[in-house]
Parts: C-alpha cells; structure tokens; sequence
C-alpha cells in the first residue's frame, strides 16, 4: 500500500512540475524568439498621433509644456530621406542627424543584422519623431524671457557628414541676440558627444539652463523582450548613487514618475541595445524618467541656470550612447570615459560576480576555437575539471551508502511503524559509519548559479547573439530550431514550448538517463520512481531553452558518464551487490 501511494505521489508531482515549468519558464527564463524583420527592432510598432520629444518637466521654469502637435505617421524610409540631415557614418552606425531639432533620430548597427539570414537587415536602434517607432536623442536649452532652439527649429551645419575624423556644428541665432551651436562628433563606436554652446551678443545678461533626452516612443510587444524578473528592459541608468533596474513602462504609464539628484547616465535599455544621456564627469544635475503622453516615454537630464553676461559664452557637454552592450566596449567606456558603472546596463542579476567570469572565460575561448559551441563543450570541460574532488567525495560518500545499505533496509524494517525511531537510528548509522547523506547533494547544488550565469550570458550578451554551432544550429542564444512535431519544419506549423521537443532535448533526455541508470539505486520508492521520470521531464522543460544550455547540459551528463566509469574502477564496491 505504501509503495502505491508513493508511486501515485511521484506521479503526481512530476506532472505538477512539468506542466507549471511553462508557466514559470515564460515568466522567470524567457527565451528569445526570431524577431520581425518588417519592424524595428529596437523601437514598437505601436501607432502615434503626436510628435514626441517635448521635455516632460522644460528645465527652464518647471511649466507645463503645450500639447505636441499632431503629426501625420510616415515609414521609416520616407522620413530619413529628408534633405535637412547630415550623414553619420563610422565603422559600427549608419544614419543621420535631423537639422529640424537638431535630433539624432536615425541610428543603425552596421555590425549586427536583425536575423541571421546573410541579407537581413541592419538592425535599426533610433527612428524618427513621425514613424510609429519613434526613438531618438535631443539636446537642447531652456531659457528666461528670450526664444530658444526648439524641436522644429532648422538648423544651419558646417559639415557635410558625421565620422570619427569630421566633427559637424550646427548653428541658430534668435532675434535678440543669443547663438546657439551644437557641435558634435563621434567616435569609432557608439559614444557621440555633443558640445553645446550659448553665445550672448545681447545688451543684458541672459539665464538659461541645457538638458538631454532621450524619448521613445512605445514598448517592445513581444513578450520575450519585455521586462520580467531575470532581464529587465526599460528605463534604467546610474541615478542617485545607483544603478536603477526597479522603474519599467508599466510604473511610467501608472503615471509613476522618478525623479533623482545626480545622474552618471540614464536611457532605456532593450535586451541587446542601449540608448543613454550620459552628462560630464562630476556635473551636478537633475535627472526624471517620465511619460510625457500616453505611450510615449522619456529619460532626462538638466543643468542648473547659469547666467551669461553680455559678450560671454558658456559651454557645456552632453554624450550619447547609441548601440550594442558590447561587454568590453561598455568596459572602455567605464575606463577611459569615466563613465559610472555604465556596464550595469547589462542586468547579469544577482550572481554578476559569477556570471562576468563565466562570461569573460567563455569569450577568451571563443576567440581561441573560433566555434562558440564548441567554447562552450570546452567551458563544461574546465568546469567539470575544478569540481573533480567534490564529485571523487561524493563518489566516495555513495560508496560508503552502498555498504552499509544493508544496515539501513534492517532498520527501515524493524522500525516500518515508527518513523521518528527510524530517522533517529538512520542518522546514528550515518555518525557511527561517519557519512555524509548530503555529500552527494553538492555538485547539484553548484550546478545551480553556473547554470543561471551561463543562462544569462547566453540571453544577455551580444557576443553571443547569432552564434552558430553545427549543422542545423545556426544559434545558439535561441532554442533548437528542429521540431519532432511538425517533422522538422515540413509542416507549417509551430510547436507550443512545452511540445517544442527537437533533437538536442531527445539527445539531453537520453544522456541523463544514461547517468542516472549509472547510480547506486535509491533506497527509497519514492525516489527511485522520480529519478525514472526525471530525464524525460527535464527532456521537455528544456526543450524550449537556447541551444546552447542544453548544449551546456549535454556534454555534462557525458562527463558525468565517464567521470561515473572512472569512479567505479575506483570504487568497485559501487557496482558491487549489497552482502546480506
């Protein structure tokens, strides 16, 4: 009767597990999905009626901004060829620069394609104020009682194109007196800095106040970049002392709006790209992310009022960050740029002091075998090498279990009615014979953080995006593309991810059975009917996860395998029948 209700309760548990693991995988362990090359990748296709790009709270006197005027929508390609932009061309962006607003609002990564098709294309990061995924960088000044440069102000530039070697100023003079420039230049990567500068030629002095933007219009829609609880995508930056990862759209459209003294940098951050504002070294400002409309957002930063006496000038300097979370280059940017902890853009968790080595050590090894699969097989090979003396003690404390397992089947008989007697003179065998019942528990234990940081390096780092192995794997930071239930693509349809079952979890299933059959026999029912389900369970839960953990997986178990051969060679009293 107890063996029924045991094997009746490890059914039922089994089937808890794998039927709520989609709930929680979706929830928890989002995995990507091939995105829509018909969109920009960066920005949504929400529809807009309205120009963003109005600072949420003007710098200049804290007043309410007039409502911005409706604008008609126009594609991407219709709106950047507009005569009234200067090119940008380095060797990572594409695009140009708006002379209506002096914006940067037509940004693409050259170096990254939007699928991993040979013609996809680039990947589009900023869009301009009239399409349906908005998103760009303004700088600009508020000012008291004089006109001031304003979102449809036309610029006047002195260059002819935006690269590494040519810088470009752009010009404006109000009525009164005051010249506003703007000169930008860029560097081989992603950082634009922006030197702007307010000359006053007037009889009387002027106050007046510069901020940066950066304003977005709408949300991802797909669900697997949206926000969740291990990779946050949204307003983030270095506010107030700290990297802030706590504020997403859904509190901005509460109408929830975080304001902060200081600011190293602030943006929106998506899974694989960053937009930021980043202000002077040391400069003393104010910062706010806000949403200034419905479905519009926007990060900020302003400088205090400064006053600017007749024939006099002030200067002041804004940086831009435009790409991809490259790990070092964000690194560089710390370094050599002074820019606070703009690496945290990348949301490494909670076990960032484990996942950077992981990701560091799996990168180096990438670059020496040139197959980022095969760096992985070589990661699990060195890992496995450090953890040798836990699993030889682990081997060793099952091997101890297997010897005294006679002594433990006599006392689970003679106490069967009297379970407290029965764990009491258990742990009395485990001291006498001095065991550890939980040795074994360790490796699996330490398997846990190396399996969430390489799960994070594998869905956060673009140094993993589009990485093919082998075959029919062409990426490893998305799920195995081969499906038994639609006959590998011949029928067009796609799996649901708790059947999403393809060749690399069949394979994972298979190799831990192959394990777990290596191991001692567990005493208990319960347990023994468990590790039966347990490799075809975990067949499916990992079935919709990236190739490469389940690449990660696979070569384990096959270490494990022959680490469990070369352990009973040492031990033989493993394999050995227990005496009676």
């Amino acid at each position: 009767m107890d063996d029924k209700r045991n094997w009746i309760t490890a059914i039922l548990l089994s089937a808890a597990i794998l039927l709520g693991w989609n709930f929680v995988a979706q929830k928890f362990f989002p995995t990507p999905t091939k995105p829509d090359v018909t969109k920009t990748v960066a920005g949504s296709p929400t529809a807009a009626t309205a120009t963003p790009g109005t600072p949420a709270t003007p710098p200049a006197t804290g007043a309410t901004p007039a409502a911005p005027a409706v604008q008609a929508i126009v594609p991407v390609e219709t709106a950047v060829a507009s005569a009234n932009r200067v090119p940008i061309e380095t060797p990572a962006l594409a695009g140009s620069i708006n002379l209506a607003g002096a914006r940067i609002d037509d940004v693409t990564l050259t170096k990254y394609r939007q699928t991993i098709k040979k013609n996809a294309p680039p990947v589009r990061l900023f869009a301009p104020g009239n399409t349906k995924a908005a998103y760009f960088a303004s700088v600009g000044w508020a000012a008291q009682g004089i006109e001031v440069p304003g979102p449809a102000t036309i610029w006047t530039a002195s260059g002819a194109k935006l690269t590494p070697t040519t810088p470009v100023t752009l010009s404006w003079s109000n009525t009164t007196g005051q010249t506003f420039r703007i000169e930008y230049s860029i560097d081989a990567d992603y950082l634009i800095t922006a030197k702007q500068t307010i000359a006053n030629s007037g009889a009387a002095p002027v106050s007046a106040s510069s901020f940066a933007l950066i304003d977005r219009l709408g949300k991802p829609t797909d669900p697997h970049e949206q926000d969740s609880w291990t990779i946050h995508v949204g307003p983030t930056g270095y506010l107030g002392g700290k990297s802030v990862f706590d504020v997403n759209y859904t509190d901005l459209d509460d109408g929830t709006a975080a304001k902060y003294d200081s600011a190293g940098w602030l943006g929106f951050t998506d899974k694989y790209w960053l937009a930021a504002v980043v202000p002077a070294k040391g400069e003393r400002v104010s910062a706010s992310i806000t949403s200034p409309a419905a479905n519009n957002y926007q990060t900020l930063f302003a400088r205090n009022f400064a006053e600017v006496a007749p024939g006099k000038q002030i200067t002041t300097t804004t940086r831009i960050f435009a790409g991809a979370k490259e790990v070092y280059t964000l690194q560089r940017y710390e370094k050599d740029q002074g820019i606070t902890r703009l690496s945290n853009a990348i949301d490494w968790g909670w076990f960032e002091f484990f996942a950077v080595p992981i990701f560091k050590l799996l990168d180096w090894l990438f670059r020496m075998v040139g197959n980022f699969g095969v760096a992985i097989m070589l990661l699990t090979l060195i890992i496995r090498g450090l953890m040798f003396p836990i699993a030889q003690r682990q081997f060793h404390s099952m091997a101890q279990m297997r010897l005294v397992q006679p002594k433990m089947k006599a006392l689970q008989e003679r106490y069967k009615d009297d379970k407290p007697r029965q764990q009491q003179e258990l742990m009395k065998l485990y001291k006498d014979e001095k065991i550890n019942p939980l040795a074994g528990c360790l490796p699996i234990v330490i398997q846990i953080p190396i399996f969430y940081a390489l799960y994070k390096v594998l869905m956060l780092t673009i140094e993993m995006r589009h990485q093919p192995f082998a075959l029919w794997i062409k990426d490893l930071s998305a799920p195995d593309p081969a499906h038994f239930l639609n006959l590998f693509g011949l029928l067009d349809f796609t799996p649901p991810s708790l059947l999403a079952l393809g060749p690399l979890a069949l394979i994972l299933g298979i190799t831990m059975f192959l394990q777990f059959r290596l191991n001692p026999q567990a005493t208990d029912p319960v347990q023994q009917q468990v590790f039966k389900i347990m490799p075809w369970m975990f067949m499916f839960i990992m079935a919709p996860f990236a190739a490469g953990l389940l690449l990660y997986w696979i070569t384990n178990n096959c270490l494990s395998i022959a680490q469990q051969q070369f352990m009973y060679r040492k031990f033989p009293q493993l394999k050995a029948a227990p005496a009676k």
